[in-house]
């Protein structure tokens, strides 16, 4: 099988209420990763829930990134997707890892491909 792109979906749990509860400071950190990671940016657009939560996708040449927090139960899914470089979507989830610091987190990598 050809592996044409790497597909990381991510629950971070225990992660500290005051970097997912609103919508500056996570995409503030989230443009961050994606320039680290060398990621080609299309555009984004985010979202502040009210009282706090955030949810954020960043289009990008590779394909996308999301994400969704819920600061009360202080909970962040993630989701990587890029086309071509598996090295690059291994570099942002490591930075995701190392920007909000979770207490544990559960992943999944699915190599997307052709027969």
């Amino acid at each position: 099988m050809k592996t044409i792109g790497r597909h990381i979906i991510a629950e971070f749990y225990g992660v500290v209420e005051e970097l997912i509860s609103k919508k500056d400071k996570v995409q503030n950190i989230i443009e961050e990763i994606v320039e680290k990671a060398e990621l080609t940016k299309i555009g984004s657009v985010y979202k502040q829930f009210k009282p706090y939560g955030v949810t954020g996708i960043v289009l990008i040449t590779e394909s996308h990134i999301s994400v969704h927090t819920w600061p009360e139960y202080k909970l962040m899914n993630v989701d990587i997707f890029t086309c071509g470089s598996l090295e690059k979507a291994d570099k942002a989830f490591q930075l995701f890892i190392e920007k909000f610091k979770p207490e544990k987190y559960r992943h999944h990598i699915i190599d997307r491909g052709l027969m």
